[in-house]
């Protein structure tokens, strides 16, 4: 069962889920609500009772069908609740003319790799297979999280047509491939990070140290993955991180690049592991851009600034133009 009203953004609650996810938006006070559309389960519970298996839905006004960006937050893998900051990106994009989904996946304690990138995949299947009866574009889907959610939208971005990893739970038999990815400071290659006493996060998420299992730790990495059929990615990263190390982008555009992928990745001196930090004012001018576009690489200084304006531009550029609603197209 879910639950189906409309409801402003607004108010403090929003303003402070906002800020925990990155700037507020200049444009989002004056749009109208959105349809929102909450708890819908994609799959059923595992274990019962659990949330890991629930997305949110974000609408804008209007009958188009319009593009999709599914968000996961972060939480290390430890908890089943990623979808609970959507409305956020919500506020922030569905004045741009795109739909959100927060899309919750299991914790680590749930269930360990690859169950999480079922559970994305499965989502994804669900969303386009009911694409018409949420007025969504099936074609033209994005990913979007930070942290291990993130990773998880580097998993779903690089992880298209791998059969391995599509598991069955959920809706079967629709495409689990997604068209554009943003990843905020998620970690890339496992395999890099070390050990802790009793299992560092991305230990428990494949259920063994690193060193014990080497070639799980090898699938749960989304650097593995990279290959020439990847969809275009927009990776950010605050140099100051203390959580994820900003090597861990370094190394996954590094990779892209080598493919000869569509990438940019934004540099954020003195920003940390927070999306609010990563696009703060006070960062603006002073971030590197590296950008591969045709196999060459052009890297500026100081612009693009991050912002959801440089969201919502690159995603327009990687899914073609959202419609915007009418009467709130987004200022130049």
């Amino acid at each position: 069962m879910h639950l189906r009203t409309r409801a402003a953004l607004a108010g403090a609650a929003a303003l402070a889920t906002l800020a925990a996810v990155g700037p507020s938006d200049p444009a989002a006070a004056a749009t109208r609500p959105p349809e929102v559309i909450k708890n819908v389960a994609y799959a059923p519970a595992e274990p019962a009772g659990s949330k890991g298996h629930l997305l949110d839905l974000y609408l804008p006004e209007g009958t188009a069908a319009r593009p999709l960006v599914i968000w996961t937050g972060g939480s290390a893998w430890q908890r089943d609740d990623g979808k609970e900051r959507a409305g956020a990106v919500a506020n922030a994009l569905n004045p741009k003319g795109y739909a959100v989904a927060g899309v919750s996946i299991r914790s680590s304690s749930q269930a360990t790799f690859p169950a999480q990138v079922h559970d994305l995949k499965a989502a994804i299947r669900f969303l386009r297979a009911n694409a018409a009866t949420y007025r969504l574009d099936p074609k033209r889907f994005a990913y979007l999280g930070d942290s291990s959610g993130g990773w998880t939208a580097d998993m779903a971005t690089l992880t298209g047509g791998v059969e391995a990893l599509e598991g069955g739970i959920g809706t079967t038999g629709v495409r689990s491939d997604v068209q554009a990815g943003i990843s905020f400071y998620g970690v890339s290659d496992l395999r890099k990070l070390g050990s802790a006493q009793g299992g560092a996060p991305h230990e428990k998420l494949i259920g063994c140290s690193i060193k014990e299992c080497p070639e799980k730790a090898a699938q749960a990495s989304p650097i593995t993955h990279v290959d020439r059929a990847d969809p275009p990615l927009l990776l950010l990263h605050g140099r100051a991180d203390a959580v994820v190390p900003h090597e861990q982008t370094v190394l996954l555009y590094d990779a892209l690049k080598a493919a000869c992928r569509e990438t940019r990745f934004i540099s954020v001196p003195g920003a940390n592991h927070n999306m609010n930090d990563v696009m703060s004012p006070s960062r603006h001018g002073t971030q590197t851009v590296y950008t591969v576009t045709d196999c060459k690489e052009t890297v500026t200084n100081g612009t693009p600034n991050p912002t959801w304006d440089t969201i919502a531009t690159f995603l327009d550029a990687s899914l073609g133009a959202a419609i915007e609603p009418a009467d709130h197209a987004r200022s130049s």
